[in-house]
């Protein structure tokens, strides 16, 4: 049986903002690097990306709610009824991100923040101790990097598992790298849906924000023991 062209059958229209391309691939850079300092025992420059890393989260966390419609929250977060519905469709090209990537996103979120706050407290009773380690009891602190470190072993698995997804994805043609970098992809003809982008200048001035604050705070204390 003939199938239709994609070409014939889709349009090329713009989806992702460049806000939230470059977080995406700032998350991947920084998710690297705080596994290779934690490996090399290079804790000032781990603690170093991950108050990095804190921008980035927060950052997303506000542009979840004032940046591009596809960035949004209420575009992606989904009742658990309609996530089964869209696994049971044949056609699942969606907008930006679908119903179970969604909650994929808001998973990834919620372990890096508590990964960030449970780092804020641990040790790695040498030389290296979290901001707030002084106020809690050694056994919290321990519980707290034990934990830390559990968590962290979950975030590359959630990583593993959405890389895989995907790259199932791309075998059925919905090429999500591509968008991600390009900002545009293919969807069905008969998708109307109109998307709104906020300015890149306001996205700026709210990353500069943060990482001013992040930066003064706690980056600049660590830079002079470089």
């Amino acid at each position: 049986m003939p199938t239709e062209s994609l070409d014939v059958t889709s349009k090329k229209i713009k989806v992702w903002d460049l806000p939230t391309r470059l977080f995406h691939w700032s998350m991947v850079c920084l998710l690297g690097l705080l596994w290779w300092s934690a490996e090399e025992g290079e804790m000032l420059w781990h603690q170093i990306f991950a108050y990095s890393l804190i921008v980035l989260i927060l950052f997303r966390l506000v542009w979840g709610v004032i940046g591009s419609d596809t960035a949004r929250f209420t575009h992606f977060i989904k009742s658990p009824k309609e996530v089964l519905q869209y696994l049971k469709q044949r056609k699942k090209s969606t907008i930006g991100h679908n119903p179970l990537g969604g909650y994929m996103v808001i998973t990834l979120i919620v372990v890096m923040l508590f990964q960030f706050i449970s780092g804020l407290f641990a040790t790695d009773d040498v030389f290296t101790e979290g901001p707030l380690y002084s106020y809690v009891s050694d056994s919290v602190s321990s519980t707290l990097t034990s934990l830390h470190k559990l968590n962290f072993d979950l975030i590359i698995a959630l990583a593993t598992m959405h890389i895989l997804a995907v790259i199932i994805h791309g075998i059925k043609g919905d090429k999500l790298v591509g968008a991600m970098i390009t900002g545009h992809k293919y969807v069905a003809d008969d998708i109307q849906q109109q998307l709104n982008f906020r300015s890149n200048l306001l996205a700026f001035v709210l990353i500069c924000l943060l990482a001013g604050v992040v930066a003064n705070y706690l980056i600049l204390p660590l830079t002079a023991m470089l």
